[in-house]
């Protein structure tokens, strides 16, 4: 196993992405890695917004996409601003496209060592129709995967196990 360089942290900019950050950095910061901070916006979220517009609604794709990413990156760079994570070495993207594909893709292209992500985005509904982007991404990622577990969700899965 060689030398961590960077690592690609995973967040969609809801509840727990702080958490997540904090996390990558102070392992980053351990490694003496740098950090890729991706957020994909989901291109089915844009397919329906461009449906709604074809109703006659008063919105496109482009604007959506516009404003997601404006309010996205206020969220992270508040978040990053927070951190005492040296920000010459954090490189932020946002894209468009399937999050599973979009962030496998990247882990390639940037050469990612490893990957940081939270084990639940936006609901457990979306999971029990089509699957968490973390699932697909644990079986399918060419680099080592870290799964990040804040404290409630550590104490809610202990008292599953019925450990506390």
């Amino acid at each position: 196993m060689g030398d961590f360089r960077k690592i690609l942290v995973a967040l969609s900019l809801e509840k727990y992405s702080k958490g997540i950050f904090n996390y990558a950095a102070r392992l980053a910061q351990s490694l003496n890695a740098h950090l890729i901070v991706a957020n994909i916006i989901n291109s089915r979220d844009v397919q329906a917004v461009a449906k709604i517009t074809s109703w006659g609604y008063e919105v496109d794709s482009e604007h959506y996409i516009k404003g997601i990413t404006e309010e996205r990156g206020k969220i992270l760079n508040q978040i990053i601003k927070e951190s005492s994570f040296p920000t010459e070495k954090i490189k932020t993207v946002f894209k468009v496209g399937n999050p599973v594909d979009e962030l496998l893709k990247m882990s390639v292209e940037e050469e990612v060592d490893m990957i940081v992500m939270g084990v639940k985005g936006r609901t457990d509904l979306q999971h029990a129709f089509v699957g968490s982007v973390a699932d697909k991404i644990f079986r399918r990622s060419p680099v080592t995967v870290i799964s990040y577990r804040d404290e409630k969700h550590a104490d809610h899965l202990k008292k599953h196990l019925h450990l506390i």
